[in-house]
């Protein structure tokens, strides 16, 4: 991790000489010096990385380097600061007076840095010298050893690890067993426990089995609740009551969140006791929670199941007699080659093994010992470094005295610290950063990469934003199989992903060891004083921090908490010098210090779904702030001054609209101060409202990429035009009229953005616009309230690129039809509240991509799609409030309509 720190640093004093002279003054001497210091150590760096594991000096010098790079950065980021202070053109006597009086204390502070840049270049020098000294001669069979830590797998949670079926290996004979227990004669209600250390696939196995057609048709009601360790009884009770009225589309109840104990077991047992239910309880440490929640399973002797996944045995045995216990055993020699090979030889036909590979191919796998987890991990790094011997031979020789340690947790350990150290030093810190979510969390890729940025982990690279740099970089983890993905947008990109528990807890265990963040839950620990990141969940009191750390801190993450009005930061706001990033979305704080404007470094502002109302009126002080995120706060107004933020990269300030129609995405803006086409680096603009001043100040953002506008008039319509035209950087554009009735002028648009992916226009159109045939990357189409008369699929299905579309409200015809070879890569297909519909045609040709088909309150509409049996891709068909003759024809075996879509998968009809 020093070499990143080191790499980073390098990159950054580079920039600093090079675009700052005149800011540094009498340091600039300094600075150099210590980037030339630097860069002499970069060379023991990438060795002592390797080496620190074996040999303690290693590992203490390399700690020291980290820790004097950090010093670095920080000094020179107050220094810069200091020095910039009241450089920007002064046009108010009144911003001279202040500059005037504020002019000693700069002085003092800028001496005082200047002094400690002296300093540190010393402790440079020594830290440098120290490794010529001491231990770069020592050879390497004579270093001490340090025994890796035998708890690292302690905590860690269990999730499915494939990325998809095709993954799935040596799993049949398991299935075959847990299907038949489930759907066995037994009448009583049975408990099965699924038993086997962390990555064998116990969560893989059951999900297989429980999103079985048969399993779902079998059983009257069903859940599947995550457990993990962090678990508390109301809220698990509350999940499973969602989930079993998920399952039959039932309203939660509005006071669900505020029933106790006693009142969710009553629910639940009620709920039960004439149905055939399947829970499964997933990734359960707690050998006393079955104690606890065995009275919400009434025993109606209807065949129901629970079924437990755990690695603890004990878990198991605590159920009592007559429960089913299944335990996991390592995949077989020819299961695991066949993992392996897909893995490593993903592109190869067959996934067949180059012949001068077996063997060392071989002596690899061998080392996993059948873990399935150990070989997903060996088989992706393994696929990285190409066909040659010669790689494949020294990782498998720098394998040997990381696998040698027992238990077989330590080989898999060491594997995966393999996967780890193999990563470059812009992905360590990249994929070490997931660790500041919570176990099970859902990452969004956006966020994460905003934040990313933010922190400093992206280097710009020629031709490309940081962002799509960034996005290169979450990319090669997935190549990697150190993440995960968990959802794909219609355009078939990421959208949420997650660390699996036992990556996440190598990313812990490294990410403290190294100082790089800390998780502060329920577990009490001692905040190390020099901590950068801290996340913190899961608490009900105040987080005490000293001085020291919160002056060391660069990032701090507060999750859904308990602390509500307990929680202020006006205790340690204002030492938090050097924070970067503060994340505090859906914490219920109210207000924000006056001490936030003094954060200088701050870059990353999270307030979404709090109560903040106003926002700080000196915010342009926060120099370097990049993103703002104010979305659902109760923020109505942004200060004037937020037009002076040169770096503001991201704004998002949209609020749903609580008095807009429940089915429509109508959203609330913000007034936007003028100015804001001073913001010449902003990426996105969510959502703002409609104003003359505003409408042509957007236009100025020439390399903005996202943009939604909200309370259009008609009148607007010719100037936002000229914007618009003048923005060719956009990919996504969302409308919103003031009204439902409101017309969307958009005629006078030449020609849309060329690289328009996504598209959301919501008012009254009357006819698409001639440029809609232009959008040759458009993958996404939402059109609401068009009142669209005329047939305007043809506009649409020459469409090259587009994967998702949704008419809802937008078109007043009473036929739509789907033409022969329209719509190529068309996946996901919603028509909604098109109430004059009566017919839908489909022509054998049309719609070859279709996946998903939903129909919802098309009232007219009382027989499937004509052509619907020629869509043979179509695997989901959704019919929501549609007429009750078409839902009860569907329901009948051998029917018309029942026949057309036999070759659907999932049929889900909703009254």
């Amino acid at each position: 991790m020093a070499d990143g720190s080191v790499n980073y640093l390098l990159d950054k004093l580079t920039t600093i000489l090079v675009q700052n002279v005149s800011l540094l003054g009498n340091a600039q001497n300094e600075i150099e010096k210590i980037k030339v210091e630097l860069e002499s150590m970069k060379s023991f760096l990438k060795d002592a990385e390797k080496r620190k594991g074996r040999n303690e000096s290693v590992e203490t010098w390399v700690r020291q380097v980290r820790e004097v790079a950090i010093e670095v950065e920080n000094t020179v980021d107050e220094f810069i600061h200091y020095n910039d202070t009241g450089r920007e053109q002064k046009n108010r006597l009144k911003d001279f007076v202040q500059e005037a009086m504020n002019l000693p204390r700069k002085l003092a502070a800028m001496h005082r840095l200047s002094s400690k840049m002296q300093k540190i270049n010393a402790k440079v020098v020594e830290v440098s010298e120290r490794s010529k000294r001491y231990f770069f001669d020592v050879r390497l069979d004579e270093e001490r050893t340090i025994t890796l830590p035998i708890d690292w797998l302690q905590h860690h949670g269990e999730s499915s690890f494939f990325a998809d079926e095709d993954d799935i290996v040596g799993m049949d004979e398991n299935k075959a067993r847990l299907f038949q227990w489930l759907i066995g004669n037994e009448p009583r209600r049975t408990v099965v426990s699924i038993v086997g250390m962390g990555g064998l696939g116990k969560t893989t196995l059951v999900t297989k089995v429980f999103n079985d057609q048969v399993i779902k048709c079998h059983f009257d009601s069903l859940a599947w609740i995550s457990v993990s360790q962090a678990h508390k009884i109301e809220e698990l009770l509350r999940n499973m009551v969602k989930e079993f009225l998920k399952t039959e589309a039932a309203m939660i109840p509005g006071n669900l969140g505020s029933m106790d104990y006693r009142q969710l077991m009553e629910m639940l047992i009620e709920y039960l006791l004439s149905r055939r239910y399947l829970v499964v309880l997933d990734d359960v440490w707690s050998i006393d929670l079955w104690s606890r929640i065995w009275r919400a399973f009434p025993e109606n002797h209807c065949g129901s199941r629970i079924v437990f996944t755990t690695r603890d045995e004990n878990v198991a045995t605590s159920v009592g007699p007559g429960s089913r216990v299944h335990r996991l055993e390592p995949l077989q020699e020819h299961d695991a080659w066949s993992l392996f090979c897909r893995k490593a030889f993903w592109n190869e036909y067959n996934h067949q093994c180059p012949p001068e590979l077996e063997t060392i191919a071989e002596a690899i796998l061998r080392k996993c010992e059948g873990l399935p987890l150990a070989i997903v991990a060996i088989g992706g790094l393994m696929c990285s470094k190409g066909k040659t011997a010669v790689e494949w031979k020294k990782v498998q020789d720098s394998l040997n005295w990381q696998l040698s340690y027992n238990p077989i947790l330590e080989r898999v350990k060491g594997i995966l610290m393999m996967s780890f150290n193999d990563l470059p030093f812009y992905l360590k810190y990249c994929f070490l950063y997931c660790c500041v979510f919570p176990d099970g969390y859902l990452i969004k890729r956006k966020k994460l990469i905003r934040l990313w940025i933010a922190e400093g982990f992206i280097l710009e690279r020629k031709g490309m934003t940081m962002e799509e740099v960034a996005e290169d970089h979450l990319k090669e983890l997935i190549l990697r199989s150190m993440i995960q993905v968990k959802q794909i947008n219609d355009s078939g990109r990421v959208k949420t992903f997650r660390v699996h528990d036992v990556m996440r807890e190598l990313a812990m265990t490294t990410s403290e060891k190294e100082n790089f963040c800390r998780i502060h839950d329920s577990r009490e620990f001692k905040i190390a004083r020099n901590i950068q990141r801290l996340s913190i969940y899961n608490r009900g009191q105040n987080v005490q921090l000293s001085k020291t750390t919160s002056r060391q801190l660069r990032s701090l993450f507060v999750f859904e908490t308990d602390m509500c009005s307990s929680f202020s930061l006006n205790a340690v706001s204002s030492n938090f010098k050097f924070l970067r990033v503060l994340n505090l979305q859906k914490v219920p704080i109210e207000k924000l210090p006056n001490e936030l404007v003094e954060l200088f470094n701050l870059r990353y502002l999270n307030l979404r779904n709090t109560k903040v109302k106003d926002l700080p009126q000196a915010i342009d002080r926060l120099k370097n702030l990049q993103t703002l995120d104010v979305r659902n706060s109760n923020v109505v107004k942004l200060p004037k001054s937020i037009s002076s933020l040169r770096n503001l990269r991201h704004l998002f300030v949209c609020r749903n609209n609580a008095n807009g129609p429940t089915t429509s995405k109508f959203l609330r803006g913000l007034q936007i101060p003028a100015g804001i086409g001073n913001l010449k680096s902003l990426q996105s603009l969510a959502c703002v409202e409609a104003e003359e001043e505003i409408i042509k100040q957007v236009g100025y953002l020439t390399d903005l990429k996202r943009l939604d506008i909200t309370k259009v008039k008609a009148f607007d319509g010719p100037k936002l035009c000229t914007s618009i035209q003048m923005m060719t950087s956009l990919r996504r554009l969302s409308l919103t009229a003031s009204t439902e009735q409101e017309d969307l002028v958009l005629e006078d648009l030449p020609f849309a953005p060329p690289f328009l992916q996504k598209l959301e226009l919501i008012g009254c159109l009357n006819r698409l616009p001639n440029w809609f045939e232009s959008l040759k990357y458009l993958t996404f189409l939402y059109l609401e309230f068009s009142h669209i008369q005329e047939d305007f699929l043809p506009s649409l299905q020459i469409l090259p690129s587009l994967a998702f579309l949704q008419i809802q409200k937008a078109y007043s015809g009473k036929l739509l039809k789907f033409r022969k070879g329209g719509f190529p890569k068309l996946n996901k297909l919603h028509l909604v509240e098109l109430l004059q519909l009566d017919c839908v045609q489909v022509e054998e040709g049309s719609l070859s991509n279709l996946k998903e088909l939903s129909l919802v309150h098309c009232l007219a509409l009382k027989v499937l799609p004509q052509g619907i049996e020629h869509i043979i891709s179509l695997q989901r068909l959704n019919l929501e409030e549609m007429p009750q003759e078409l839902i009860e024809s569907l329901q009948i075996d051998g029917s018309e309509n029942h026949t057309k879509v036999q070759h659907v998968h999932t049929v889900n009809l909703v009254l």
